[in-house]
């Protein structure tokens, strides 16, 4: 798009079907790059990516030429045949339906980054679940818990 410019920096976050620990620190390296083609691949940045077991979080630079929906679209469902391709997991791998986009300014972005890249030490301290209601809430978000994804207590 011609004389378009923009800075749009969102955060996103989704879990896997079930709430299900399916994607293994052996599999996690594989599995980002994997998206950051995906990501490239859709004319995006992919600027942080770390896949927990149940969930996963990206810190995207987004350009206005393609909306989150359909950008979340994509990475869901090129990961998840890819990881059924692989043979990862016995069964079938799928994402839950549904993502949190929390977005950011640019000063903002080392402390996200930061906060992404440590989250095996964040989830010693929280829960996903936790840490979802956290956004919610700092980002006055409102929602209704029907629609949250599935919880596995």
């Amino acid at each position: 798009m011609p004389n378009t410019y923009s800075q749009i920096y969102v955060q996103i976050v989704f879990a896997v079907k079930g709430r299900q620990n399916l994607i293994s620190k052996e599999n996690r390296e594989e599995l980002h790059k994997f998206i950051t083609g995906i990501v490239k691949n859709r004319d995006q940045k992919l600027i942080s990516i770390f896949a927990m077991p149940d969930h996963i979080h990206l810190l995207i630079g987004l350009k206005p030429n393609m909306s989150i929906s359909d950008l979340v679209r994509d990475i869901k469902s090129g990961s998840s045949k890819f990881i059924n391709d692989s043979k990862w997991i016995n069964g079938k791998f799928n994402w839950q339906e549904g993502f949190g986009a929390f977005s950011y300014s640019k000063s903002q972005l080392s402390n996200v980054i930061t906060y992404i890249e440590n989250q095996e030490e964040h989830h010693k301290k929280k829960t996903f679940k936790e840490e979802y209601f956290d956004f919610l809430i700092k980002f006055e978000i409102e929602y209704d818990a029907k629609y949250l994804f599935e919880w596995i207590e």
